[in-house]
């Protein structure tokens, strides 16, 4: 039952983007297309949940026991950026589409902050091991595609009606994604996070 709430709170309750308002550069950025929104999702799903184990072992096993804690946004960084520059190579090399179609937003993945936001939200719950804090990280990068891949379909469609002009683009946009924000204000009391 605790994974169960874990996962939903992550998920809907209190999603990552619509909610805690972190990764909102590539939600914005990257949600032209809905292809693309899945491609920027699964980099995200890889790096926050490699992020997020090599980050806690960090935390756990060398910043706390030698007393190091100060380290922690700099060291947190650094894997961040490791993890980055390694699904990058890996994109480059496995789908060449996908890579030119994220552009600029693939190397921006390494300060996105809720990528660094999961990390520093798990290890600041003293109740969470290895595994709770790996649905964690996969539970939000879940949410984070599910608002990005919501996000993208209404934008599509919305390329397709008759928006007027001075709303056309960033505006209708932003106005769409405060209408998704609330709708997931539905999910509000649904489990206790």
């Amino acid at each position: 039952m605790e994974y169960f709430v874990i996962i939903i709170g992550a998920i809907f309750v209190s999603n990552i983007v619509l909610h805690q308002y972190l990764g909102i550069c590539p939600f914005l950025g990257v949600s032209g297309k809905v292809n693309t929104a899945i491609g920027m999702s699964g980099a995200v799903l890889f790096v926050m949940t490699i992020a997020t184990i090599v980050t806690w072992i960090i935390q756990k096993y060398v910043l706390v026991p030698y007393g190091i804690t100060f380290l922690q946004t700099i060291s947190f960084i650094l894997v961040i950026a490791s993890l980055v520059q390694l699904v990058e190579i890996i994109l480059k090399k496995v789908s060449p589409p996908l890579y030119q179609a994220l552009g600029i937003f693939l190397p921006l993945i390494t300060t996105n902050c809720a990528i660094m936001g999961v990390a520093l939200l798990t290890v600041a719950k003293p109740d969470f091991n290895l595994l709770k804090a790996v649905v964690f990280a996969i539970s939000n990068a879940i949410g984070f595609a599910l608002a990005m891949t919501l996000f993208a379909g209404l934008r599509e469609h919305l390329d397709l009606m008759d928006v007027p002009k001075g709303m056309r683009g960033v505006p209708i946009a932003l106005v769409v994604a405060g209408i998704l924000a609330m709708a997931f204000m539905g999910f509000n009391g649904l489990v206790k996070v």
